[in-house]
């Protein structure tokens, strides 16, 4: 496989990925995926971010958070986001400063 033909194939992956993300399971909280699995939508963001920076483009964490839940946080959170219980808040504050860091 050629090397655009790769770049293609993992951005329809990272697409497919954030709308499964996005529009077919809101129901599952950011809370819960970095607690399962060390990252959660505001990882992908950041990410997509980071990518951004690296390429030069200056992009913020509001922005790319903005590129990749379609829309503000505030309204993420009003139409998706639970409350969590202290037993995930703190099983997330481990999984946090493992996968992220130390909150700072």
């Amino acid at each position: 496989m050629d090397q655009q033909t790769e770049i293609e194939l993992q951005a329809a992956a990272f697409r497919r990925l954030q709308k499964h993300l996005m529009e077919d399971r809101t129901d599952v909280q950011n809370i819960d995926m970095m607690n399962l699995t060390g990252f959660c939508r505001n990882c992908l963001s950041r990410w997509y971010q980071e990518a951004a920076n690296e390429k030069g483009i200056e992009m913020g964490k509001d922005e790319a958070r903005q590129i990749f839940y379609g829309m503000t946080m505030d309204e993420w959170k009003a139409n998706y986001q639970t409350d969590a219980g202290p037993e995930k808040q703190a099983a997330f504050e481990v999984a946090f400063e493992e996968n992220v860091g130390k909150k700072s």
